[in-house]
């Protein structure tokens, strides 16, 4: 699928369940703030646009995407949050730093949600330059920030669905 011209936003598929149950972290880096300050606001809308309490979310800032996996550890450990949304915006460059940090934080993200036994999204942009960091930000391509949020949601959802009765999720490790 070209995403050319193609707002990736637009939601297909199943619905999107209620929010309302559950707490979510919101842990974004304040490199690219522009690009990922609006992440964390696309995100942030979503979640409360589908029943999250705002009393229920918590956000959190780290230094770069590299401290982004320390930071949503730290947050799983020290609240009792159902899922942590990862953001950040790397932007290619012209040596290999890039590879390196979308490299460790992609698999320091997937190893959290093995650890923890719960959704930690990873919402990194790692476009080529700014203009596709914008378009993704907010821009002709949506908000990746909303994707993150909805992604977290339909976790949640999927794990709460193999034991209904349980109700909202809470701290588990």
């Amino acid at each position: 699928m070209s995403s050319a011209n193609k707002n990736l936003s637009a939601f297909e598929g199943s619905s999107i369940p209620s929010a309302k149950p559950f707490k979510f972290g919101i842990i974004f880096s304040e490199w690219n703030f522009e690009i990922t300050n609006a992440l964390k606001e696309g995100a942030l809308k979503t979640l409360l646009d589908n029943g999250a309490e705002k009393d229920n979310i918590i956000i959190k800032t780290v230094p770069g995407s590299f401290e982004l996996t320390l930071g949503a550890q730290y947050m799983a450990e020290l609240t009792d949050v159902d899922a942590i949304i990862c953001l950040g915006c790397v932007i290619q460059g012209e040596t290999r730093h890039f590879d390196f940090i979308c490299d460790a934080v992609a698999k320091g993200i997937t190893k959290l949600n093995i650890k923890y036994n719960k959704p930690f999204i990873f919402g990194v942009l790692t476009p080529d330059n700014q203009q596709q960091a914008i378009d993704r930000a907010d821009g002709k391509h949506g908000n990746k920030g909303d994707e993150a949020a909805v992604t977290a949601i339909k976790m949640l959802a999927l794990k709460k669905s193999f034991n209904p009765e349980k109700g909202s999720i809470g701290f588990s490790r």
